[in-house]
């Protein structure tokens, strides 16, 4: 049910391809640089499975809209104009979310669109040899 969700607001927010994109490269680059929070919106079985980006929040995306974007605006002090990435599995979910809070008028809404597996984008967070932490208590 919370899937349908979002396929909802893909309905409401438009299916074109949000903007902008970072590779997953550039996102650890401005992560460690501290100009960029990402945040990781896959599920807490993936987490465990490939471990995260280092010092990214997370959040299920199948837990819904609501859920999602009350975390991100807490863990950014409520500042929708703070800059953030979204990471998922291969980009689908985070096309979705990238749009959704852009709705809402977060201004500086980042999408690793690769993922964490790779897409047509790039080949991934994982392929490229990129780090992780472990997350065998998610």
């Amino acid at each position: 049910m919370k899937q349908l969700a979002w396929i909802s607001l893909s309905c409401v927010c438009g299916l074109s391809h949000a903007a902008p994109d970072l590779s997953a490269p550039e996102t650890l680059d401005a992560a460690q640089a501290g100009s960029i929070r990402v945040f990781d919106i896959r599920t807490p079985a993936e987490w465990r499975e490939t471990g995260v980006v280092p010092g990214a929040g997370r959040v299920d995306f199948y837990r819904g809209p609501d859920v999602l974007t009350q975390y991100i605006l807490r863990e950014v002090g409520g500042d929708k104009n703070a800059p953030i990435a979204l990471i998922c599995r291969t980009g689908n979910r985070t096309t979705h979310a990238q749009k959704y809070l852009q709705s809402l008028g977060f201004t500086r809404v980042y999408n690793v669109k690769e993922g964490m597996r790779g897409s047509v984008a790039g080949p991934g967070w994982l392929k490229r040899g990129l780090p992780v932490e472990t997350c065998a208590l998610c």
